[in-house]
């Protein structure tokens, strides 16, 4: 049966998105058809608007969104008719190198499906009025009124939780883990990455930005530290308070590429680097 909707199709950067009815056709067997009630607009769905991210067009945007499941395949069993879901973005494989030694988040497929704007089974799953195949954003494509996609990209949630704040976990809410955690940035990401940290029972969360409001709310949120990094180097702060080591894990949120450069020196070291530099030792 033939699903038809409406949806925001990107056709050329630089333009405005263009409210288009589009079709899909039958799921496949291991599919769930969702009706997105909210989706959220996220940079990166901004910056393939204005070209800096390019992708195969005509394209549907959106990968943070949250719906209900209108119709599954035969073969799905997490997911049943009436679920309210979030969607993710980062689909894998399960067999391949990276997923082996757990990190799904470099699945083989993922990285190669990803940039042709496809689904993961290799497949567009909608196309234009006059039959030209449309793209999806991040295997998602959820500015649309439906969404069809592998049941895995389909996560259940708690009814309770109202569906313009259950999308932002799609994408938004990240988690962080380690023994010692820094936080660069403390925006709405940064948060996030906090509180994940947090609930991963880091030893010590530290929280770095530039403006004393967003610090203030980071300790609230449970932030062991915060450093204001126009009146002290965060550097010094984390090895000061590590033994000298660093951090564990650092997460850059702030999108700033000097922000970014420093990482490396607010991490400690690793196997994998004394390794390298042992090597670079050799050559010279």
């Amino acid at each position: 049966m033939t699903l038809k909707y409406r949806a925001a199709v990107l056709h050329q950067a630089g333009k405005p998105l263009a409210i288009e009815q589009v079709s899909s056709g039958d799921p496949a067997p291991t599919d769930v058809v969702v009706r997105v009630r909210a989706a959220g607009l996220c940079h990166t769905d901004l910056e393939v608007i204005d070209g800096s991210l390019r992708y195969p067009l005509p394209m549907i945007l959106g990968h943070e969104a949250a719906g209900v499941v209108e119709q599954i395949g035969p073969e799905v069993d997490t997911v049943k008719v009436g679920d309210h879901v979030i969607l993710s973005w980062n689909p894998h494989c399960g067999h391949c190198f990276q997923c082996d030694r757990g990190q799904p988040i470099l699945c083989d497929t993922y990285l190669g499906e990803g940039p042709k704007g496809l689904h993961f089974d290799g497949r567009s799953k909608a196309s234009l009025g006059d039959g030209a195949e449309l793209r999806h954003l991040m295997f998602l494509g959820a500015f649309a009124e439906i969404c069809t996609v592998p049941a895995q990209q389909a996560i259940v949630v708690p009814k309770e939780i109202p569906f313009d704040r259950a999308c932002l976990i799609g994408c938004g809410v990240m988690t962080g883990v380690g023994d010692t955690v820094m936080v660069i940035g403390c925006g709405a990401v940064g948060l996030a990455a906090l509180q994940g940290a947090v609930m991963a029972r880091a030893g010590a969360v530290i929280a770095v930005d530039l403006d004393e409001r967003k610090l203030g709310l980071a300790s609230k949120l449970g932030a062991r530290h915060t450093v204001n990094a126009k009146r002290q180097d965060p550097v010094e702060f984390v090895r000061s308070v590590t033994g000298g080591r660093g951090a564990d894990v650092v997460l850059e949120a702030a999108g700033h590429p000097a922000a970014f450069r420093q990482t490396g020196g607010r991490a400690r070291r690793r196997p994998g680097d004394l390794a390298r530099q042992d090597r670079c030792r050799q050559r010279r």
